[in-house]
């Protein structure tokens, strides 16, 4: 778990709002992937996870991360959920401005959908892989890839 203090800038403000970051990487595509996300409440990192796929491409990857990332956000809020990822492609896919047309990826946002019903709201969006909150998301990713790699 992080426990670094996050700035109102950098987490959105502290608004009593729940914010899921969620990051997903492959290296390889197809290849060892990972997921993880961090979760911001009222300015301050609440809670992070990470975990290892297996093979898959950096799309599914994405999406177990907003999977994951979703589950754990009930202990923190059945109400508003903002989820922040730097995949343009699972935003748009999950608002709808995409068509999904890959079935495994179809599945996955069914998933998405399912979980998010678990709040009163969820807002997707995208935003760029620099925020701070991303960075540490594909920190985590990368650490739990390189340990494969190490395990192996």
């Amino acid at each position: 778990m992080i426990d670094r203090q996050m700035t109102q800038k950098e987490t959105g403000g502290g608004t009593g709002e729940v914010t899921l970051y969620t990051d997903g990487a492959s290296r390889g595509n197809p290849g060892d992937a990972a997921w993880a996300y961090v979760i911001v409440r009222d300015g301050a990192v609440a809670a992070s996870s990470s975990g290892f796929i297996g093979k898959a491409t950096n799309n599914v990857a994405e999406y177990h991360a907003v999977i994951n990332g979703l589950r754990a956000a009930r202990e923190f809020t059945r109400g508003h959920l903002e989820v922040r990822s730097d995949s343009e492609l699972v935003v748009r896919q999950l608002t709808g401005r995409y068509r999904i047309t890959k079935e495994h990826l179809a599945a996955l946002a069914d998933e998405v959908r399912q979980w998010s019903r678990h709040f009163t709201k969820v807002r997707f969006e995208n935003v760029p892989r620099e925020d701070p909150c991303i960075q540490v998301a594909d920190r985590l990713c990368n650490e739990v890839l390189d340990a494969e790699g190490r395990r192996r």
